[in-house]
């Protein structure tokens, strides 16, 4: 039988906080896009998805431009996926 885990509650930070952790990530890559290394329209994407109980954490976001982020959603990479 396979156990099903229970949902661990998600970590989702106010606008004020959550800002400055974009800024930090950001910051961390570089302000650069990880997969094209871009430096326009840079957004910060969930690699966990808030939907799928991803944390507002520095381990969970990466810096994407909006291109590459757009990408990531539709699943434009094939197989490529950005890993945990």
């Amino acid at each position: 039988m396979k156990w099903i885990r229970p949902k661990r509650p998600r970590l989702r930070l106010d606008h004020e906080p959550y800002e400055q952790l974009r800024k930090q990530v950001l910051r961390r890559d570089g302000w650069r896009c990880q997969v094209c290394g871009s430096s326009q329209d840079l957004q910060v994407h969930h690699k966990q998805l808030r939907s799928q109980q991803g944390s507002d954490t520095e381990l969970n976001l990466i810096t994407l431009c909006a291109s590459c982020h757009e990408n990531q959603h539709n699943h434009c990479f094939g197989d490529w996926r950005l890993s945990d």
